[in-house]
């Protein structure tokens, strides 16, 4: 296989969760540019409807709730075959440790732990009965780090890339890789006023780069990991922060 054609997905079917915007609706864009159909699944249904009118052809969308069993086992029923899972959906939830509660605690760890793990679950059977795919948990470089006030966050990414090398390792038989995307900070609209003020700035000039991430700086290492350019590749977290993680104290 060439250069050119390694980090094609053609004739591939891809589930994003998660896709109805931000990261995974970016995601949903990538798969596609790269010839996979993809499968947009969110809660919000008709965002993801919007994005696969907007695709065109070989873009479907389905309604998903990670959080419950019965809305995964319709959605992966409906999507078909699965080649690829971007197993994308997450959520924060932004309050000191002390005062967290209970309720948003579980409420993160449903998402971004407990939504992964039933979701990876589900289409990871459906992939061993027909030989295989690739999976793609997004994780986080605070999986390995910290900052105030996201503990229920934290914890779930850290679980998450823990999760990632468990199925890595018992699934690997059934030849389905899985691996994961470490993101540091990604310039979003939901961000950009905090990071115009000084904490904001002050937290950029940490980034040895001295900025923030775009969207299109995953790409490289989403399509290495959903390719066969990353056949050989399973356990694997690909950190993508601009050498935020490793930067000096």
């Amino acid at each position: 296989m060439g250069v050119e054609t390694i980090f094609r997905l053609d004739g591939r079917r891809a589930l994003i969760t998660g896709a109805s915007g931000g990261l995974g609706a970016h995601f949903a864009r990538v798969l596609h540019e790269a010839g996979a159909k993809v499968v947009l699944a969110a809660r919000r249904l008709e965002a993801c409807k919007e994005l696969a009118e907007e695709l065109g052809s070989g873009a479907t969308a389905l309604a998903l709730d990670v959080t419950d069993p019965a809305s995964i086992a319709a959605c992966v029923e409906a999507a078909g075959p699965v080649d690829i899972l971007v197993n994308n959906a997450g959520i924060a939830e932004t309050r000191p440790f002390l005062d967290q509660t209970a309720e948003e605690w579980d409420r993160v760890l449903d998402v971004n732990l407990r939504g992964a793990f039933l979701v990876g679950q589900a289409v990871a059977r459906g992939m061993a009965a027909h030989g295989g795919g690739a999976i793609v948990n997004t994780a986080s470089i605070l999986a390995a780090r910290i900052i105030p006030g996201v503990a229920g966050y934290t914890a779930a990414k850290a679980g998450l890339v823990h999760l990632t090398r468990q199925m890595a390792v018992e699934l690997a038989r059934h030849n389905i890789r899985v691996n994961a995307i470490a993101p540091g900070y990604i310039a979003s609209d939901i961000n950009a006023g905090f990071f115009e003020t000084e904490p904001g700035k002050a937290m950029i000039r940490r980034v040895p780069q001295r900025r923030l991430g775009e969207p299109r700086d995953l790409d490289g290492a989403l399509l290495l990991l959903a390719s066969d350019a990353g056949r050989h590749m399973t356990g694997s977290v690909v950190t993508v922060d601009g050498g935020h993680s490793i930067g000096s104290l």
